[in-house]
C-alpha cells in the first residue's frame, strides 16, 4: 500500500502568523498532536506540535538550564535563544519545526513507517511539488493494518491481481471521498481505507447515528464496493478529510 491509500486528504493547517494560544486550543479541540504550517501557497513550511508548546513562560514551565562554566561559548549561548524564543515567541512562526520531513503519494507505507520510527516524530505531511496534498499519521498505519486479512498460505494473488486490485481500491476510495467532501452537512468526516472493494469506515463514538447511516449509504452507493464495515473509536473526533 502507498501513502495515497491511507492519508487524511483535507488536512487541518495554521498559518505562520497564527498565535500561540490559537494553536493550543486548535489542537486542543480537535483532539491532535500536531498540524502542518503552511504558507499562501500552501506550500509547507514548518510543523507545530505539542512538544512545541509544552515549554512555556505562561504556565511556567520553561527550559530552566543550569549555569555552567561554559556559558558564554557560542552554541551554549545559542541554544539559550532558541530555548527563549520557544518559551516565549508569541506566534506559530516562533516556536514550529522548520526541518519537515515528508513524503509523497506514492511512498509506500513500508517506507512512512520507517521514517516515523526513525525520526521520533507521530505525523507525516504529504507533499506533491511541494504543496501539501495530504497527511499520514501513526493512526492512519495502524487502522490500515486492523483493514487488512491475514493471507493463508498458498493463496496468494499473483502480482498482477495484486496490482490490478489495488487500482480499484484507490478508484473507490477517491469516488467516495469526492462525495462525502459535498456532504458538508456533516460535522467531522471519517478516515475511509478501501481493501478488496471493502470499506471500512472510522468513527467516533459521539458522532451522530445520523450522519454514521449517511456515510455509510454514500458508501453503499459507491460504485463496485462489496461491502462496507464501521469502526466505532472513543474520544474526540477525527480530523476531516
Amino acid at each position: 500500500m502507498r501513502a495515497s491509500d491511507v492519508m487524511t486528504k483535507h488536512v487541518i493547517t495554521v498559518n505562520p502568523n497564527a498565535t500561540v494560544q490559537a494553536v493550543a486550543a486548535l489542537l486542543s479541540e480537535n483532539g491532535i498532536s500536531g498540524v502542518p504550517v503552511v504558507d499562501e501557497a500552501n506550500r509547507v513550511i514548518g510543523m507545530v506540535s505539542e512538544g512545541d508548546l509544552i515549554q512555556r513562560r505562561e504556565i511556567g514551565t520553561e527550559r530552566r538550564r543550569k549555569r555552567s562554566r561554559s556559558w558564554w561559548l557560542q552554541s551554549d549561548a545559542d541554544q539559550r535563544a532558541v530555548d527563549y524564543i520557544k518559551s516565549h515567541g508569541r506566534r506559530v512562526t516562533d516556536v514550529m519545526t522548520r526541518e519537515v520531513i515528508s513524503v509523497n503519494e506514492t511512498t509506500e507505507l513500508a517506507d512512512v513507517a520507517t521514517l516515523l520510527e526513525t525520526n521520533g516524530i507521530k505525523r507525516v505531511p504529504v507533499l506533491d511539488d511541494a504543496k501539501l496534498v495530504g497527511i499520514i499519521s501513526r493512526a492512519n498505519l495502524v487502522r490500515a493494518l486492523a483493514a487488512t486479512e491475514s493471507a493463508a498460505p498458498g493463496l496468494s494473488p499473483s502480482e498482477e491481481e495484486a496490482i490490478r486490485s489495488r487500482v480499484l481500491d484507490e478508484s473507490i476510495r477517491k469516488r467516495l471521498i469526492e462525495e462525502l467532501g459535498r456532504m458538508k452537512w456533516i460535522n467531522h468526516l471519517t478516515d475511509v481505507i478501501v481493501k478488496n472493494q471493502t470499506v471500512h469506515l472510522w468513527f467516533c463514538d459521539d458522532q451522530p447515528i445520523e450522519q454514521r447511516r449517511a456515510v455509510h449509504v454514500a458508501a453503499e452507493n459507491t460504485a463496485e464496493v462489496r461491502a462496507v464495515e464501521e469502526h466505532i473509536v472513543p474520544g474526540v473526533p477525527l480530523p476531516p478529510f
